[in-house]
C-alpha cells in the first residue's frame, strides 16, 4: 500500500495494530477522522487520553471503573454472596446485558494456558480464593468460555476452594462448546445463568 504521505502512513500503521482492524480498514477510519473538523479530533484524542490515565480496576472484582469500587459491587441491590467469576470485562457487559444476574462478578483477567506461557499466578484468582476462604461468598458461579482452557480455569479455581462451605454451580451449556461468552446471544447467555448446574455435575459430562 503507498502512501503519499508519511504522516498518514504512521497513522495508519497505529490503529492497523488494533484487534479486527486491517490496513484498509485502518486507511479508512484515518481518512475518515481527517474529513472531521480538528475539534472533534481533539474530542476523540482527549477521551482516550483520560480513559487511558485515569480509569481503574475495582479493588474488590477487577471489573473497570471510574472509582476504587465499580458501581456493581457497591450497588445495595446486588447480592454480595454470589459471585459470577468470568474471564475478563467483556464477559461482565455481556452478562449485565441479560438482565438475568443480579450478584456481583470477579474478573480472571483471562484463562490458564500453558500454551500461551499463561499460569495461574498471572490470573487474578488468589484473591478471588481468599474471599471465599473468609466466608463473604455462598455461591460461586464459573462464567468463563466452555474450552479447554476455560474448563482448566475453572476445575483449578474448584480444587481450591472444594474444602470451604460453598455452593459452586456452572452455566448451563446452552453456550456452545468452544464459544467464547462474549459472542452468545442475550437469551441463551441469560438462560444459561439462571439454569446453572452444580459444577460436580458439570465434570460427569
Amino acid at each position: 500500500m503507498d502512501f503519499s504521505s508519511k504522516l498518514l502512513e504512521n497513522a495508519v500503521n497505529e490503529v492497523a495494530q488494533l484487534p479486527g482492524i486491517g490496513k484498509r480498514t485502518a486507511l479508512r477510519l484515518v481518512l475518515h477522522i481527517l474529513r472531521q473538523p480538528k475539534e472533534q479530533t481533539q474530542t476523540l484524542t482527549s477521551a482516550l487520553q483520560i480513559m487511558r490515565n485515569e480509569i481503574k480496576f475495582c479493588i474488590s472484582c477487577n471489573n473497570i471503573s471510574d472509582e476504587e469500587l465499580c458501581e456493581i459491587c457497591i450497588s445495595a441491590k446486588r447480592n454480595k454472596e454470589i459471585v459470577c467469576v468470568v474471564e475478563d470485562v467483556r464477559d461482565v457487559m455481556a452478562i449485565e446485558n441479560t438482565g438475568s444476574f443480579k450478584g456481583i462478578y470477579h474478573v480472571l483477567g483471562g484463562k490458564i494456558s500453558p500454551m500461551d506461557g499463561i499460569g495461574p499466578h498471572d490470573l487474578n484468582i488468589e484473591p478471588l480464593v481468599n474471599k471465599v476462604k473468609e466466608g463473604f461468598v455462598k455461591e460461586l458461579i464459573f462464567a468463563l468460555s466452555s474450552t479447554m482452557e476455560g474448563d482448566t480455569t475453572n476445575f483449578y479455581v474448584y480444587k481450591q476452594i472444594q474444602d470451604c462451605e460453598i455452593a459452586v454451580s456452572t452455566i448451563a451449556r446452552g453456550i456452545s462448546v468452544g464459544d467464547e461468552l462474549e459472542y452468545a446471544d442475550e437469551i441463551t447467555l441469560g438462560r444459561s445463568i439462571l439454569n446453572r448446574i452444580p459444577f460436580e455435575s458439570s465434570l460427569k459430562l
